[in-house]
């Protein structure tokens, strides 16, 4: 009996090693260890920021006075193909919870499966779309079993980070902004109504992946009442009147709060060939000490929003052929910019939130802005002609789309032979999303998705005619009742005259890893892949100045730095120092449209308001 009781012993006090601190909802704040506690939140996602900065981004976060962050979690990232998880470099979300608790901040998890946040598909995985009949955000049977696998991985690397086992998980988000998609459904498809039993559905997938501790939704503020699932926390995003916050939680929450403003936009996002996006803090001063004078917590979308890599970028569409894919910074206009230094927007809502810490509290310093610099100019030694380095092609009648070759992002080249000697129209139906032609080698035409652009006449030499298009997925949706039409490439048909093209050859162009020129082809007309070697004494962050090039995608060190695109308003790629090294660096390029490119300058400060 002694050695049982000696074991419950034990056993007890490592059960209260752990739990150290308890987080519960008051009536009107949240409790953490009993007391009122106001969150002060700022939105990082850890997959926009290198894994080698994680640290520096947490550091800025406290010095700016929060006591809190918030990530989304990506399914796309996590699960790129069915079955096949990765949680490895900068999708470690374990080690990014960690390490925000050696900083001594607590963690606002968002692992909804649908997060929007101008993320590629609002951040469901592309192959999700080759299960025919499924819908997202619906209790279809295939939907609901792929989720719950892909929340029980989750739910294995960090449920036992949730402070109720001893971590700084305080709360942590089912589903998006469902209200929103629910009140677009019901504008489009009469008969759609919330569905609380997807929503309640939702719940118990998180529970039973572990995630037993605060659980809550957040909407927009008119559209609360058709996203909020009874029993949780309703949030409230995109209102920081202290009256209004208080009243649609009270009307959704058995009149009790407590109040959470979930995403607080200091600014904004951008997208490809519209305006930049700035908001000077003078704007949101008052309205942040408002807010927290009233005590409701908040968080900040985003406090640093730093760049969306890879093709990772989403797009917004209203079905309206006003198509607008995003750009690859996230800065945001944010407090911290994108390469993670304080802007006078931090500064000053740093004065304001050290007005209202718990007495005693001595903010950090703020540490200096990280050097930057301007690289040497770089030549590239090789250019390869793209269509001289083609793998095998997938041989099909009709044209295929990414997700029937099994491809996610990047490019694929369509290619069919044709009969010559006439002038004809060509349309290329539901092009998604930009288009190079190409007759015989030379470039006759490009159709942009975003200028409802689908056709074009073509002079067709006599004889027979090699025809290629080049099509580049731009980003899917991410947001709105249009999350299942996102199929990519040529979706439907190639019409000329009207008339079907049939017998295609499709080469599978991802370019997820970094291309290698393989030989030194002359320039031509056709995209081109450019690599060279440059040499530095010492690092700094950098800017590669793009805006003499075209349109494409580079890498460094074998880093996908995103896309780049004349029309602006984004100009530079944002290189970490992180990611060069004394000594020899290699860089890639490929370009779509200036193939005779060979220099490259960079600059020592971002260029993201420019449209050409």
């Amino acid at each position: 009996m002694k050695k049982f009781l000696l074991l419950g012993s034990i056993l007890l006090m490592g059960y209260l090693a752990k739990a150290q601190h308890t987080f519960a909802l008051g009536d009107s704040t949240f409790l953490l260890d009993g007391k009122p506690f106001q969150m002060i939140s700022g939105e990082m996602h850890y997959q926009r920021i290198p894994r080698e900065c994680w640290r520096d981004r947490l550091k800025m976060a406290k010095a700016m006075g929060l006591n809190t962050v918030a990530t989304y979690v990506f399914w796309n990232l996590h699960e790129p193909t069915q079955g096949h998880y990765d949680f490895s470099g900068n999708n470690d979300v374990a080690t990014f919870i960690k390490m925000a608790k050696e900083e001594g901040l607590w963690v606002i998890l968002r692992p909804s499966p649908y997060g929007c946040a101008e993320w590629e598909f609002g951040g469901y995985p592309y192959w999700l779309q080759n299960l025919p009949g499924l819908q997202v955000r619906s209790m279809e049977p295939q939907y609901i079993a792929a989720y719950n696998k892909y929340i029980h991985a989750i739910g294995k690397q960090v449920a036992a980070m949730q402070i109720n086992h001893g971590g700084n998980i305080i709360m942590t988000q089912i589903e998006n902004e469902y209200g929103s998609y629910v009140i677009q459904m019901a504008n489009e498809k009469s008969a759609y109504a919330a569905n609380t039993t997807y929503l309640d559905e939702n719940r118990k997938l998180f529970i039973s992946a572990g995630f037993d501790g605060l659980l809550y939704t957040c909407d927009p503020g008119s559209d609360v009442e058709k996203g909020h699932l009874p029993g949780l926390l309703p949030a409230v995003n995109g209102i920081d009147d202290p009256a209004k916050v208080k009243a649609i939680v009270r009307a959704s929450h058995n009149d009790k709060g407590p109040y959470y403003i979930a995403e607080w936009y200091p600014a904004w996002f951008d997208s490809w060939g519209q305006p930049h996006h700035t908001v000077p803090s003078e704007k949101f001063e008052q309205r942040l000490e408002r807010v927290l004078t009233a005590g409701i917590s908040i968080n900040m979308y985003m406090f640093h929003g730093g760049t969306t890599r890879g093709y990772m970028n989403g797009a917004n569409y209203s079905g309206n052929h006003d198509y607008a894919p995003e750009v690859s910074s996230y800065d945001y206009d944010a407090p911290l910019d994108e390469a993670g230094n304080a802007t006078p927007k931090f500064m000053k809502f740093r004065e304001i939130i050290s007005r209202h810490l718990p007495a005693g509290t001595t903010l950090p310093p703020v540490p200096a802005a990280k050097p930057a610099a301007a690289l040497p100019t770089v030549t590239f030694t090789r250019s390869s002609d793209l269509f001289s380095q083609l793998p095998a092609p997938v041989k099909s009648v009709d044209p295929l789309t990414f997700e029937k070759l099994d491809q996610a992002y990047g490019f694929v080249l369509y290619r069919t032979t044709i009969d010559g000697g006439r002038k004809a129209s060509l349309q290329l139906k539901e092009l998604r999303d930009y288009a190079i032609i190409f007759i015989n080698g030379k470039r006759s035409a490009v159709l942009d998705r975003r200028l409802s652009q689908d056709s074009t006449g073509i002079d067709l030499p006599n004889g027979k005619v090699t025809l290629d298009i080049l099509v580049e997925n731009l980003g899917r949706i991410n947001f709105g009742n249009y999350l299942l039409e996102n199929n990519k490439g040529i979706t439907h048909a190639v019409l000329l005259d009207g008339k079907p093209v049939h017998n295609w050859l499709q080469y599978k162009l991802p370019f997820a890893d970094m291309p290698v020129a393989k030989n030194n082809s002359a320039a031509s007309e056709s995209p081109a892949v450019k690599t060279a070697v440059f040499t530095l004494e010492k690092t700094a962050d950098t800017y590669l100045d793009m805006s003499g090039w075209g349109k494409g995608v580079v890498w460094v060190n074998g880093h996908h730095l995103g896309r780049y695109w004349k029309i602006g308003p984004q100009q530079t790629l944002y290189v970490p120092a992180a990611w060069l090294k004394p000594g020899k660096n290699t860089i890639a390029v490929l370009e779509l449209l200036t193939p005779g490119k060979n220099t490259l300058t960079s600059l020592d400060h971002p260029v993201l308001d420019k449209l050409q």
